[in-house]
This record gives structure tokens, sequence and C-alpha cells, in this order.
């Protein structure tokens, strides 16, 4: 069963986009739009102390007198970070995201952190995992063998009424 370092190690080398909290969100959201994510991990003195999310600048547009070229990304970054051990399989991250009501977990692995995983990223690397195992199971039971299966046992009760 594949594990949340698996899913890290199929998306590519390990890539946590960051910024200070005295960041202008102006200067996070260009970092994020070339990078192409949809979360930025909030880094102090070498720790990250917070993520900040599309949601999060979303929410910020509805503040009054809101303004990206002014505002900081320290006052509107979550604090509350939630992670998973390396070794957490697939199972078990996607009952985290559907419990925890969150997008992004951070992925630990010798209490360092090594990547940023999505729900999108979880689901995906889920879904080929059961696509591999449907695979499997009609490699093994194919419809050759229910058809002559059903054909034996038609077979066998011709013979008990006959």
């Amino acid at each position: 069963m594949k594990t949340a370092e698996d899913i890290l190690n199929d998306k590519g080398p390990g890539i946590m986009v960051s910024v200070t909290p005295d960041q202008r969100l102006s200067d996070a959201i260009a970092k994020m739009n070339a990078a192409n994510v949809g979360a930025m991990l909030i880094e102090a003195e070498g720790e990250i102390i917070g993520i900040w999310t599309e949601r999060d600048l979303l929410r910020a547009t509805g503040s009054p007198g809101f303004d990206p070229e002014q505002a900081v990304i320290g006052d509107h970054m979550k604090t509350h970070l939630h992670f998973a051990d390396a070794d957490t399989p697939v199972e078990r991250l996607e009952e985290m995201f559907l419990g925890l009501y969150i997008r992004h977990i951070l992925i630990r692995k010798e209490e360092h952190f090594i990547g940023l995983l999505s729900i999108g990223d979880v689901l995906r690397a889920s879904l080929l995992e059961k696509d591999k195992q449907i695979k499997k199971l009609n490699a093994i039971a194919s419809w050759q063998y229910y058809e002559n299966w059903g054909w034996d046992r038609k077979k066998r009760g011709k013979t008990k009424s006959g």
C-alpha cells in the first residue's frame, strides 16, 4: 500500500514553496503562481510556522480595506499545522483530510518536514492504487472463468434432475 512518502516521490523532486511572515501578499501570490501551487508555507528561522492558501486569499479579499500590496502574509496565515508521518498509508491520509476538513498536510520524516500533500495528490494516488487492484483482480478472475463456471453448474444441474 502506498505511503505519504511514496506519493511525494511520485510527484517528483520535493519542492516546498515558502515565504517569510513579513512578505507582502502580492509577492506571495506571484511566487505561488510561478510555482503553480495552491498553498504557501510560512517559514521563520528555518522552521515552518504556518500555511497560507488560495482559500485564505479569498477570505482576505472580503475584508474591508484589504490591499494585497500592503498586507503581510503573517497576518493572514494559519498557524495550526496538520502533519502526517512519511510512512502513513494512503487510506489514513484520506481519513485525515476528510475528518479534519483540510486540503493540505505536511509530511514529516525523522522530525523534519519533507513535503506537502494536497487532497488532490492523495485522491489521485488512491484512485491509481484502486485501479491497479481492479486490474489484478480482473486478471485473476476473467470472464472466461465465470463463463466456464456457469456452464459447469448447468451441466451438474442436468445430471441431478435428469
